[in-house]
């Protein structure tokens, strides 16, 4: 299986399933120098980690960090760092029931087809066990990133179903199990997915990231642009149905006037692009919207269909989140800090000058 792999210099490469004895990666292009312990690393992994609350699975994982390799005395030696996580809470008979069912809107039916095998335990490779590794990477990404250049990349619950959950504060965000900015949405939040677990389903949701003191600069104007490979970063989460960047969706009803975003010697006077233009950042925050599709593992029966094409009823039992993106900050935010740990590396490898802001 190709693809495991996200990067050009600064590299991250996955692997590990769902129910597999652990998950791993390895982290390149990581430059020597930088302070770093397995603690770094594990505030993210506790954000994003199941178990944490009765609002998400059950499935009660400690995501204990370790750093195999490419770290000597607590300094990144620049070579290639080697992480694990070792998964203890599977409960794999869950899936025995089913593993000659496939789930409807998961991948089981496109893995089967593809490759004539796969593993059903909790979706193997498909499952969103396996961003654990992806926040592990982040992690260090958002690290460098801060340390070196001052940029800050955070994310936020901005809706879930109908609730729109508009910006209030950052001290907010950590301090409620659905990283929701708006301490006035948070009891509508808890009678909605107290709902939706009674009724065994499921709802969707919008994160939005924003980038701040990002350089001009970072990307290329075709095929690498930065808009470009935030997308592709974003849309390999699992359940991710749709990217916004900028005014995103907004531009269809938008004209040319509204949109532009016109400058001055002190600046742009507004910021409808989301920090970048031509594929290129223009120095404001970069700012992302992502759209989680709702879980599809769901108690409410169904109809499927099994290995030999027969027609089936399915009920998905287990432990599941009513809400996906409840848990996918950390995930959303680690994904846009390799891209962006990556196109600043490859921007020193390119341009002889300095990073500048604005």
């Amino acid at each position: 299986m190709a693809g495991n792999t996200i990067g050009k210099i600064f590299c991250v490469t996955t692997f590990g399933e769902s129910h597999g004895r652990a998950l791993g990666c390895i982290v390149d292009g990581v430059p020597p120098g930088l302070k770093l312990s397995s603690n770094d690393l594990q505030n993210d992994l506790n954000r994003r980690k199941p178990g944490t609350s009765r609002y998400t699975t059950q499935r009660c994982e400690s995501d204990q960090i370790q750093i195999l390799s490419g770290v000597f005395n607590n300094i990144t030696t620049g070579t290639s760092i080697g992480l694990i996580i070792h998964n203890t809470d599977q409960r794999s008979q869950d899936y025995k029931e089913i593993k000659n069912l496939f789930r409807p809107g998961h991948a089981d039916y496109t893995y089967e087809k593809k490759y004539g095998i796969r593993d059903y335990r909790g979706g193997g490779r498909a499952s969103a066990r396996e961003t654990a590794m992806r926040v592990a990477a982040g992690a260090i990404a958002k690290k460098y990133l801060k340390n070196k250049y001052g940029i800050i990349i955070r994310g936020y619950l901005s809706a879930i179903g109908d609730i729109q959950c508009s910006f209030k504060s950052w001290e907010e965000v950590n301090k409620n199990p659905f990283f929701c900015s708006n301490p006035q949405k948070i009891e509508n939040i808890k009678k909605l997915i107290k709902e939706l677990k009674k009724a065994g389903d499921s709802i969707g949701a919008e994160i939005t990231i924003i980038v701040e003191n990002v350089p001009i600069g970072l990307g290329e104007p075709v095929f690498d642009r930065i808009d470009a490979d935030l997308a592709h970063a974003l849309m390999s989460i699992n359940a991710v149905k749709g990217v916004e960047i900028g005014d995103g969706f907004l531009v269809v009803n938008q004209r040319g006037s509204q949109n532009r975003d016109e400058m001055s010697p002190n600046g742009f006077k507004s910021n409808h692009s989301g920090g970048i233009l031509g594929g290129i950042s223009n120095g404001e925050n970069i700012i992302l919207k992502a759209a989680f599709k709702p879980t599809s593992s769901i108690r409410i029966p169904g109809q499927t269909v099994n290995i030999n094409n027969e027609i089936s009823e399915i009920v998905v039992k287990g432990r599941h989140d009513p809400c996906v993106g409840i848990r996918a900050v950390p995930i959303t935010e680690a994904m846009v800090a390799i891209v962006i740990m990556d196109h600043i590396l490859r921007f020193r490898a390119q341009c002889d000058k300095k990073l500048i802001s604005i």
